[in-house]
């Protein structure tokens, strides 16, 4: 029997139509991309460059809950650290409270004795064929500070509310105190020594000369002066205090 093919180029077009791969060639081509430096540093690069990316975040993480804590702990400190303080601050205005009392007392009981200490020391120097015709405050009288005012503070919303507040003033202003004596004398070397007399005392100093002259007083020549003499508080413990007793019939 003859078989006659009526399409020659059909088994060609099958034959043709599967692939055929050569992997002995692409291994080779893989191999050689393999071995060139530049594409082995990139991936060895990106592996790094991952693995830095993997640890950094790792660690940050640590890091991060590491300074959670520490802020949780750092906030109960300062909560219980500023009940302290606030108690210490209230203690502290109480005490300078109470100083600046004990203080004001101890002012007004120390200069309740400047009229007694100034007369007694005047009439101790005065020199003889001298007297005095005036005594009196030169300048600001005494008393003119209150003392016993507190001190104004800073309103509250001025400060802020973990700041500490503006201590009391316990020291209480001591006014200076002058006082102007005025007199006569017939002896210009009596009021020469008169001075040098004020000025020995420890309650006086800076005894000043503001005028001498001449006056007819009851017909007489004598010189009429003017002092200003400063008073100073010495120290406590020279200054002696007797009781006063009185003897009783």
């Amino acid at each position: 029997m003859i078989h006659i093919n009526l399409l020659p180029g059909a088994n060609k077009k099958k034959a043709s139509s599967k692939p055929s791969f050569n992997f002995a060639s692409l291994g080779a081509g893989f191999s050689g991309r393999f071995k060139d430096k530049m594409l082995i540093g990139s991936v060895a690069s990106v592996v790094v460059a991952f693995a830095a990316v993997g640890y950094l975040y790792t660690s940050q993480t640590a890091y991060a809950g590491e300074l959670d804590a520490r802020k949780d702990r750092a906030v109960a400190d300062s909560t219980r650290y500023a009940n302290f303080l606030k108690d210490r601050y209230h203690a502290e205005s109480v005490r300078d409270t109470l100083r600046r009392q004990v203080n004001i007392i101890k002012s007004l009981d120390e200069d309740r004795y400047v009229w007694s200490h100034v007369v007694d020391e005047v009439s101790r120097a005065l020199p003889a064929y001298t007297w005095l015709t005036s005594v009196a405050y030169n300048g600001t009288p005494q008393g003119s500070v209150n003392v016993v005012a507190t001190p104004k503070t800073p309103a509250p919303d001025t400060l802020h509310k973990n700041a500490r507040p503006k201590r009391i003033e316990t020291d209480i202003p001591r006014e200076p105190v002058a006082v102007r004596l005025q007199g006569h004398t017939v002896d210009i070397q009596a009021l020469t020594r008169f001075m040098k007399d004020l000025e020995a005392s420890p309650f006086l100093s800076n005894v000043q000369l503001d005028r001498s002259e001449l006056a007819l007083e009851l017909g007489k020549e004598v010189t009429q002066f003017q002092l200003t003499v400063g008073y100073t508080r010495p120290d406590t413990s020279a200054v002696r205090r007797l009781p006063l007793a009185l003897p009783v019939r």
